[in-house]
């Protein structure tokens, strides 16, 4: 690949020391596409306003489009933290009121653009917070192909508007999981039900690949739910993403009950569990069951 310096109509950025990320990959053919290491951008779907678009000023790249807020990731930067970190520069975005939903990455083979879908969980309003946006707008889904969308946002729009409404959720039998390892659990069953809750943010923040689901997109990053049943209900659970659902009797009826919930929403679920009369109950219900295993290869 070559890299270009500065031409007229790249991004411009506010002055201080240039990252080296911001420069131009041309193509062996002449196109021309911003980041040295790739781009990213963020999707943020807010349910009652739409998506959050960004009406490009007429010098930028496609000047005078619709798209998406985005731009160069930084060297050794992941495109997650890259979409992000964008969306804090151009619209003012704010720490935590988005959860990742999924990722879809355009690979070129010299170049990448990797879109990161999140949906609002706390509502706010973007402000415009560099030159190189005209207005900033929630556009209803329904309305945003009135618009005059960017090139590379008007080709991927389809497939993203199509899996917006789209929710992977992991029900977790966590005494089954605990008890899978012979580390004295026994002996301190809401610390190692702790434990297990702090490991299981990771996997919110891996995701899950796209193909294994059946979905589109490149990575999915689910909700994960963990089902406590007994001393293992004492279990603190403050400061983490993961949902814990405190089971008052059985914990087989709690997860199966969590299970038949969400599949009723339309989630695709996947309930954890080795335990065979269980997974029987809840492929019943229409959740896929995957073993302890599975998870503990994820962990």
């Amino acid at each position: 690949m070559t890299i270009h310096p500065p031409a007229p109509g790249e991004p411009r950025r506010p002055a201080g020391p240039r990252d080296p990320g911001d420069a131009w990959v041309v193509a062996p053919t002449g196109e021309k596409y911003w980041g040295r290491f790739g781009a990213a951008g963020l999707l943020a779907h807010d349910p009652e306003r739409g998506v959050l678009l960004q009406h490009r000023v007429s010098w930028s790249h496609f000047g005078g489009t619709w798209g998406i807020p985005g731009g160069a990731r930084h060297e050794g930067e992941s495109a997650a933290a890259a979409a992000i970190r964008e969306s804090q520069e151009e619209a003012g975005v704010p720490d935590g009121v988005l959860a990742p939903l999924f990722t879809s990455v355009l690979n070129l083979g010299i170049w990448s653009y990797s879109t990161l879908v999140a949906t609002v969980t706390t509502p706010f309003e973007p402000v415009i917070a560099d030159p190189e946006s005209n207005a900033l707008e929630w556009v209803p889904v329904d309305r945003v192909d009135e618009l005059p969308l960017h090139p590379g946002f008007a080709a991927s729009w389809p497939a993203l508007r199509e899996a917006l409404s789209t929710r992977v959720t992991i029900i977790v039998d966590a005494a089954n999981v605990i008890g899978s390892v012979p580390d004295g659990w026994w002996r301190d069953r809401p610390g190692a039900a702790e434990r297990l809750l702090d490991r299981l943010d990771a996997v919110i923040d891996a995701g899950l690949p796209a193909d294994e689901l059946s979905l589109p997109g490149t990575t999915w990053h689910p909700v994960v739910v963990a089902v406590l049943e007994g001393d293992a209900r004492s279990a603190a659970d403050a400061h983490r993403r993961v949902e814990v659902v405190r089971a008052e009797g059985s914990g087989d009826d709690a997860l199966v009950a969590e299970a038949e919930t969400r599949v009723a929403r339309g989630e695709q679920v996947i309930l954890v569990t080795s335990d065979r009369g269980l997974a029987d109950r809840v492929d019943a219900v229409g959740a896929a069951v995957r073993p302890v295993s599975w998870l503990r290869d994820r962990l």
